[in-house]
């Protein structure tokens, strides 16, 4: 009886087990059949399953890829939108230093003689930036780390506005002697070394690298400069030219300050990058406006205490008075320097920016050859074969500088893409890209 009694509860015992296990086998039957159905559904409306084994991370790939060629496309039209405002910059600054290099020397041409009046139309066009400055909407909000970058400290900016200040006061005072002494082509192409010395304070100051085509851009350049100077017999101011019957130590005292200047502007461009890319640590338009405003400020300081110390002043009605093209005429040469002077500046500021130091000044060496061409026209120079040999040279040289920037841009996107590490100079440009609307 006892035996019968403990069969009938094992019995009860294992009934719940099995109906349990046959329920999980009915479940997993049944979602089996459902994914079956499923998969049948998506092969006949022509839509690919999912690999198996993906899971989660199957699903996410098309996300994924999608995301991947939205960043390309983007990438694209910055790239092109970043070219598209260095070009605009360039175009400034060729415009504005042929006007402003023309303007300067119709100005002694036309009677003009004051040094440091001349100095002075350099910087003294700065307070029109205020304007532009009190104008311009300040950048909207960015996620990139360098907008929320803290304010840098107004002590060393005053310390820098006045060091560059001066230094630009002195160098501009350099140019006036230069451009007196020599003819207005001999002058631009002279010039061309700064580019030179600015290779050396880029790579010292700033760490620029080097290439092979960038080292050929600085070579070129430099031989068509040096070219110009041993020739410079050919154009008639050896032994005094005929344009200006100046003597021979005049034009020595020309070229030696064009070369000291060169060096001076060059020294310049390489602190001007190093200020923003160390201490301003931003790059708006509105920073770069602020920047350009009190150093030349500063400069117009140093050239109107040269003017009054030195006397000049006292000749300047007369100096109006007798002016080749009348008062208006010499009011309005005087006006358009100023003005040319200040964009070539600020169009060089922001190259210096958005790319390099030694960028914006190859920049202001393409311009040169163009001023040969119309102080043929303009003020009766001669155009040798000497120079128009160092005119090719010049554009040679500019374009190898040019076709090494494009490499450094396709190994950027290249780099985005396969997520490789970036170089210096694609890391500014990426910088460029990302201030882009400010």
């Amino acid at each position: 009886m006892l035996l019968g009694c403990e069969e009938q509860q094992e019995e009860l015992r294992v009934q719940p087990a099995i109906l349990t296990f046959c329920t999980k086998n009915f479940q997993s039957d049944l979602h089996s059949n459902m994914a079956h159905a499923q998969e049948l559904q998506l092969q006949i409306r022509g839509i690919p399953e999912h690999e198996p084994g993906h899971g989660e991370n199957g699903a996410a790939a098309p996300k994924a890829a999608a995301a991947a060629e939205a960043e390309h496309r983007r990438s694209a039209r910055c790239s092109v939108r970043w070219w598209l405002t260095v070009a605009v910059d360039m175009l400034v600054v060729l415009t504005a230093q042929t006007v402003a290099t023309l303007l300067n020397r119709l100005y002694y041409t036309s009677g003009g003689n004051s040094k440091w009046l001349s100095t002075l139309t350099q910087s003294g066009g700065s307070p029109l930036l205020a304007i532009l400055l009190f104008l311009t909407p300040p950048s909207p909000s960015s996620p990139s780390a360098e907008l929320h970058e803290p304010e840098p400290a107004a002590a060393k900016m005053a310390a820098i506005y006045l060091g560059l200040g001066v230094l630009i006061g002195f160098d501009n005072l350099m140019y006036s002697y230069a451009l007196q002494y020599l003819p207005v082509s001999t002058f631009a192409l002279l010039a061309a070394t700064q580019l030179a010395f600015n290779a050396i304070t880029s790579r010292l100051i700033n760490a620029q690298r080097f290439t092979a085509l960038i080292a050929n851009s600085v070579v070129v350049l430099t031989f068509s400069a040096t070219l110009l100077g041993v020739g410079s017999s050919s154009d008639g101011t050896g032994t005094g030219s005929s344009n200006n019957n100046l003597p021979r130590d005049k034009y020595t005292a020309g070229f030696i300050l064009t070369l000291t200047a060169s060096a001076t502007f060059a020294l310049i461009l390489s602190l001007f990058e190093a200020t923003f890319e160390k201490v301003v640590k931003r790059r708006t338009f509105r920073w770069v406006l602020k920047v350009q405003l009190c150093t030349n400020l500063v400069a117009t300081a140093v050239s109107l205490c040269g003017l009054l110390a030195s006397g000049e002043w006292r000749t300047v009605p007369g100096e109006m008075a007798a002016f080749r093209d009348g008062r208006a005429r010499y009011v309005a040469t005087l006006v358009g320097t100023a003005v040319s002077w200040q964009a070539m500046s600020v169009g060089s500021l922001r190259l210096i920016t958005r790319v390099s130091s030694l960028f914006a000044n190859v920049t202001g060496t393409v311009a040169l050859p163009l001023v040969p061409v119309f102080a043929v026209v303009l003020f009766g120079d001669r155009m040798t074969g000497i120079k128009a040999v160092a005119m090719l040279m010049a554009v040679w040289g500019f374009l190898s500088y040019v076709y090494q920037h494009y490499l450094d841009g396709r190994r950027a996107a290249e780099g985005r893409k396969t997520g490789a590490a970036e170089c210096g100079v694609c890391a500014a440009r990426g910088r460029g890209e990302a201030v882009l609307h400010a």
